[in-house]
């Protein structure tokens, strides 16, 4: 067996501490231009909280990312909701959902409310663009990352079979399966190459707390639908149905449509016109996709409907994450320091960096790049961000404004 590298330098000791004011700035600031889904939110979360700012270290980073992925909900949501937690306690979990959510909700709700037109003349030229500036991020985050985590043929090899095998399981279930074979190898073959230096999350959190919130969350997945049953409440019954979608689905994003769809539409509270149209515009925004259930509960056919309905519908299907997040961390954070879960993580840590290889293939690139012309911005896109260290918000606003340019011109 190779001798193992930890894939790091050396850290600070310890995550400073900031105040919940810091993280819903800096949140809202990433949930105003964070376009091209959950695999490119994490890219544009990696270059401001781990290569600007430097709240955490690389290292942390991918074991948060790989925790949040276990996890049912939004990861790229929870990996924020778990930066601000270190960062700012149970008000900084909260500034950065909040700071991430609020303005695709806000644009969402608005959309339901009939602002359609508004979306609809947005030209799509912009909105190719956007898809293009999404592979340049994720392409930095992948290069970036690799080149930490996977600093030998060994970890470079884990890498490429998670990418291999989310590939041919193309399911959240293969997601966390390809995680956790990673997890197994690296408990097997690997081994740090002294005491791996990274930098504490910090979670001030007591594990009690934790014990509590997971208690919680699994009261209500289990006593909302008797809840429903016992007191025929429609506010309930809304709750509960957005409850359990954000509870019971693993991967995120796109993967929570089919549930939203068959508690909405089949059940009639929201029209099928209606579902997809709201479907298309949460695609034009930035953000977590699952403000979509702000929209859909904006359009409900009865009350609660319209902004207060959108609130229940978007707080409900986010409860979950923020419930989970806040009572898994405690304990990960001692479940880390482990040797034996050091070695793990090495070998999960790869297999992160190959769930997002993957993903830059699919949907990111095959969804974007279509032309010599889209490579081309793509490659400018990639170019300012990696090396000539562009602020990412208006790298998003120059390849918009060339993926319209290729529209109008033809892209060649």
């Amino acid at each position: 067996m190779e001798p193992q590298g930890d894939g790091a330098n050396a850290a600070p000791e310890r995550v400073g501490a900031g105040s919940w004011l810091e993280v819903l700035l800096v949140s809202l600031r990433l949930g105003l231009t964070s376009f091209g889904g959950p695999i490119a939110h994490l890219g544009y979360f990696r270059d401001e909280f781990v290569v600007r700012r430097k709240w955490l270290d690389e290292l942390a980073y991918a074991d948060l990312v790989a925790l949040c992925q276990f996890l049912p909900g939004p990861a790229s949501s929870q990996v924020g909701m778990g930066i601000g937690l270190a960062r700012g306690g149970l008000p900084g979990a909260l500034a950065a959902w909040v700071g991430f959510t609020i303005p695709s909700a806000l644009a969402l709700t608005a959309f339901g409310y009939g602002f359609s037109t508004y979306l609809s003349a947005i030209d799509q030229g912009w909105l190719h663009g956007l898809k293009v500036v999404a592979v340049a991020v994720v392409a930095q985050a992948v290069w970036s990352m690799a080149r930490n985590l996977c600093p030998d043929a060994t970890r470079v090899s884990v890498a490429v079979g998670a990418a291999l095998g989310v590939l041919l399981w193309p399911s959240a279930l293969g997601q966390v399966g390809v995680i956790a074979a990673g997890g197994l190898f690296g408990l097997v073959r690997l081994r740090p190459s002294g005491e791996l230096q990274h930098v504490p999350l910090g979670i001030r959190v007591s594990r009690t707390l934790g014990a509590a919130m997971l208690g919680l969350f699994a009261v209500l997945l289990v006593g909302l639908p008797i809840a429903v049953a016992a007191m025929q409440d429609r506010t309930l019954a809304l709750v509960d149905s957005f409850y359990r979608s954000g509870s019971l689905v693993f991967g995120g994003g796109h993967v929570v449509l089919p549930l939203l769809q068959a508690e909405t539409v089949f059940t009639g509270w929201v029209t099928r016109d209606a579902f997809v149209a709201g479907y298309g515009a949460a695609q034009a925004v930035p953000g977590p996709l699952f403000t979509f259930a702000a929209y859909l509960g904006t359009v409900m056919s009865q009350p609660p409907n319209g902004w207060w309905g959108g609130m229940i519908c978007l707080v409900a299907v986010f409860l979950p994450s923020f419930l989970l997040v806040i009572g898994v961390l405690p304990f990960w954070e001692h479940l880390r320091r482990l040797r034996a879960m050091q070695s793990a993580l090495m070998g999960v840590n790869a297999a992160v960096v190959g769930l997002l290889l993957a993903a830059l293939y699919a949907p990111v690139w095959t969804s974007a790049i279509g032309s010599p012309g889209d490579f081309g911005l793509g490659l400018v896109a990639f170019t300012l961000l990696m090396f000539w260290r562009v602020p990412p918000w208006l790298v998003v606003l120059l390849t918009a404004a060339g993926g319209a340019a290729l529209t109008a011109g033809g892209s060649w």
